[in-house]
């Protein structure tokens, strides 16, 4: 059977290539945005093993911001892309309407939480009064880039859905050579600049994510594409619209939500194992994004062209491609299961790190290895397959039992109850993928996402 699926892959090429025109460049934007993580994790440890664990505490609320956003953008999509598919650009304005008023509004709200009680939310995360006082004053500063991130992934969102992934990934680029320039500058006081530290970090951000967001306005309505709605089209919506735009996109928000909270917790936990566990835990996630960025672009490449194809009524295409995309995962996951391997130790040697630390980091990551088929499966399939056909309240129910049900009673077990060393923590929460698996596969042989949601 498999070597049928591998046939049917690799001899339909109008499907690969397709495949690798979508996901590539969404790849490629998240290979850079999480290599901007890196540079910042790389830059902020040379101040130390405190200051990487305020920042990556004080970031955690960006983290819920972005599952939030996520899920509005990712729910928006899936109408998106079957509206596409029977090329009705009206109501693909009136998506991208509603998704910037539910985007924008909720990072206003994670915006006032961080400049109004930035250390409250700290001392959610963390007892430790020295990391309370400089990841607050991180996060102070880098609360006001929330906005702009809003606009800028409803837009991007909206580009990906109709096919246009490449203005993206420049504008990514010349994002992220900004971030990196200035965190060099305000970090450490350079070209003249005064030496800000973790808040030179934060305020370099900020600058880079106003530049991402005028650009990518700029490119929209230069191009006068899909994506170039007046006002009047972002609002132009009646009551039967709304319905449906909730009934489809309201459970994907939920999702990313409530399972951002649960991952949240994670956080809780490792704050209270000691900043040697969550310096280890930070730098394992950032390598991990790196191992994770292709499949982020197949997920997406899946949604794209499923949906299109949904949306246009080809559902015995639909059918066979959801196949051959799940035949794409494993071949890639078990690659990229090797070079993690192969890179891991060179990774870890570019941090300032103890070795107590770094030898954390590298059971971390031979953790991530053994659980990476079963994480991108749910990638593909969650985010990709089943959210194509508008079946997101079984997406919801996966992902909510799984951090809820699995990984937080294990987190808080391991981590609070037994005091384990955080790389057999970290092992205990990931069963949740392999949970997710299995009742995520079943869901999937059902075909109930194998429908079109927005009419002939």
């Amino acid at each position: 059977m498999i070597l049928s699926y591998l046939n049917d892959l690799f001899e339909d090429k109008k499907f690969l290539k397709k495949t690798i025109t979508i996901a590539i460049p969404i790849a490629m934007q998240a290979l850079l945005n999480t290599t901007l993580n890196l540079v910042d994790t790389m830059m902020i440890g040379s101040l130390g093993e405190s200051a990487i664990a305020a920042v990556g505490l004080a970031n955690k609320v960006f983290f819920v911001f972005i599952l939030l956003l996520f899920g509005v953008v990712s729910g928006s999509s899936i109408l998106t892309a079957q509206y596409w598919g029977k090329r009705d650009v009206k109501n693909i304005r009136r998506v991208l309407g509603i998704s910037l008023i539910i985007g924008v509004t909720a990072s206003i709200i994670f915006m006032a939480a961080g400049l109004l009680i930035p250390n409250i939310v700290m001392r959610i995360f963390t007892p430790s009064e020295s990391t309370i006082a400089v990841g607050a004053s991180y996060l102070v500063i880098v609360a006001l880039s929330y906005p702009l991130t809003a606009v800028t992934n409803c837009y991007i969102a909206l580009l990906r859905a109709t096919n246009k992934v490449k203005a993206p990934v420049f504008i990514s680029i010349v994002s992220i050579g900004v971030n990196v320039i200035l965190n060099y500058t305000f970090i450490f006081g350079n070209f003249g600049a005064p030496e800000l530290g973790v808040r030179g970090a934060a305020l370099a951000t900020v600058i880079a994510r106003l530049v991402e967001a005028i650009s990518i306005l700029s490119v929209v309505y230069i191009d006068k594409g899909a994506a170039a709605a007046k006002i009047k089209e972002l609002i132009d919506f009646d009551k039967e619209f709304i319905k449906r735009y909730f009934v489809t996109v309201s459970p994907v928000i939920a999702n990313e939500f409530i399972w951002g909270l649960g991952v949240t917790m994670y956080s809780l936990v490792y704050g209270r194992m000691g900043d040697e566990a969550v310096a280890s835990i930070t730098i394992t996630q950032n390598v991990e994004q790196i191992c994770v960025v292709l499949f982020q672009g197949l997920s997406s490449a899946t949604a794209v062209i499923l949906g299109n194809e949904l949306g246009a009524n080809k559902l015995d295409n639909a059918e066979k491609h959801a196949k051959s995309f799940f035949t794409l995962q494993l071949i890639l996951a078990l690659i990229m299961g090797i070079i993690c391997i192969l890179i891991r130790t060179p990774l870890i040697r570019l941090f300032s790190v103890p070795n107590n630390v770094a030898r954390d980091i590298t059971k971390c990551l031979t953790v991530f290895v053994c659980y990476l088929p079963f994480r991108t499966f749910n990638l593909v399939n969650i985010v990709g397959v089943l959210r194509s056909g508008g079946d997101t309240k079984a997406s919801l129910l996966l992902d909510m039992t799984g951090v809820w049900c699995v990984g937080i009673p294990f987190a808080f077990l391991g981590g609070i109850v037994l005091g384990l060393p955080i790389y057999y923590v970290y092992a205990m929460i990931t069963l949740e993928e392999v949970y997710k698996f299995i009742l995520g596969f079943r869901r999937y042989k059902q075909k109930k996402w194998l429908k079109n949601i927005v009419g002939v």
